[in-house]
């Protein structure tokens, strides 16, 4: 069953972030997908399932779990896990503006 957490839950006390590629809702779908909602109203989905073969992926290689990928949570319009792993918001908008799912390189 997906999982979807949104903004609201996990900002900071008082701070509400108001750039457009700030996400605001996110879902956790299948086969290391996630499907984004930004502050903006653009939709996509990350396919992130290239995770599952990457040799040196660092902070990153958690991720290839699917019990702790399905950790995500969004604080102050940033996706994160429980390790300290991010993905820039800015960065996720500029190719999902293109492409409405993208392959998430590692």
């Amino acid at each position: 069953m997906p999982s979807q957490t949104a903004t609201q839950e996990n900002s900071a006390a008082g701070v509400i972030p108001a750039a457009p590629w700030r996400i605001q809702a996110v879902s956790v779908l299948p086969d290391y997908r996630l499907a984004l909602t930004f502050r903006d109203g653009l939709t996509g989905i990350a396919d992130l399932s290239a995770i599952k073969s990457c040799q040196n992926s660092g902070i990153f290689g958690l991720l290839a779990n699917a019990d702790f990928f399905a950790q995500v949570q969004i604080e102050l319009g940033v996706l994160v896990w429980p390790n300290g792993a991010d993905l820039d918001p800015a960065w996720l908008h500029e190719n999902l503006g293109t492409h409405k799912t993208w392959s998430v390189p590692f």
